[in-house]
């Protein structure tokens, strides 16, 4: 069997496994659409950023946090602590096959539930078509890419799914607060936006908005190459991440239970 195949067959089982878990479906469905009601009346100058693509784009990343991030900390914590993990790397299967294999439909859920959030906000609420859409493209699926990694590194510190609870905070609380998903960072002070750009989820929200719109904030819209400019910044971050999280399951990902 090639890569691919071996990949679709293992997500196929990690979808079964998916939709018999009420709570996972719902943080991974439900739950972004409901945290973004509250963002409605959060009161901020968002400059050149229009309501609804702060409002759409804070759900993508509410998407990322709550349908990949922490659906697949528990899912990874929940497959070695029965051995699913250290039978499966008995097999055919890579390492990396085995990690994209569970993490496949929560991917897939969040690339469904951003293409429906792109295409809803051109149809119903009166958004453009997206400036540049590479950028929203690179921004989405780098996302996904670094909240992969970092639900297998947070699983190296979590010993059972009921601790991955507590042991996810420090990284979603950090996001939902400090990346722009609750108030744009250029309304923080300077040193304080520049420590809180370094967050993973920052530069991922910061290329939806300019890939969408042109702008992440207080600055006027870009066209299409103008975007690239603001989006570099970003763009090295992002790519930082998913190097320090690829180096941080190189090194420490645990593949059977702890004796």
């Amino acid at each position: 069997m090639s890569a691919a195949r071996r990949i679709r067959s293992l997500g196929r089982a990690e979808l079964t496994l998916l939709l018999r878990n009420r709570a996972a479906l719902f943080s991974a469905i439900v739950l972004p659409v409901t945290l973004v009601g509250p963002l409605a009346g959060v009161s901020a100058d968002r400059g050149a950023l229009s309501t609804m693509a702060f409002l759409l784009t804070a759900m993508l990343g509410f998407v990322l946090l709550a349908a990949v991030y922490y659906n697949l900390v528990t899912a990874y914590v929940a497959r070695r602590e029965e051995l699913v993990l250290k039978r499966l790397r008995a097999g055919e299967l890579t390492d990396a096959e085995i990690l994209a294999g569970v993490a496949s439909p929560a991917v897939a859920v969040a690339l469904a539930q951003s293409l429906l959030s792109v295409v809803a906000g051109a149809v119903f609420l009166g958004l453009p078509a997206p400036v540049n859409a590479p950028l929203l493209l690179f921004g989405v699926a780098g996302g996904v890419v670094v909240f992969v990694l970092l639900a297998a590194a947070s699983s190296v510190f979590t010993r059972t799914t009921e601790l991955a609870q507590i042991t996810t905070l420090p990284i979603l609380l950090g996001c939902l607060f400090g990346s722009g998903l609750m108030v744009p960072l250029e309304e923080l002070p300077d040193p304080v936006a520049s420590a809180l750009r370094a967050l993973p989820l920052s530069p991922v929200v910061e290329l939806m908005r300019l890939g969408w719109v042109g702008t992440a904030g207080e600055r006027a819209p870009e066209d299409f190459a103008g975007a690239f400019g603001p989006a570099a910044v970003p763009a090295a971050v992002l790519v930082a991440w998913m190097v320090l999280g690829a180096v941080a399951i190189r090194y420490w990902f645990r593949w059977e239970p702890r004796r």
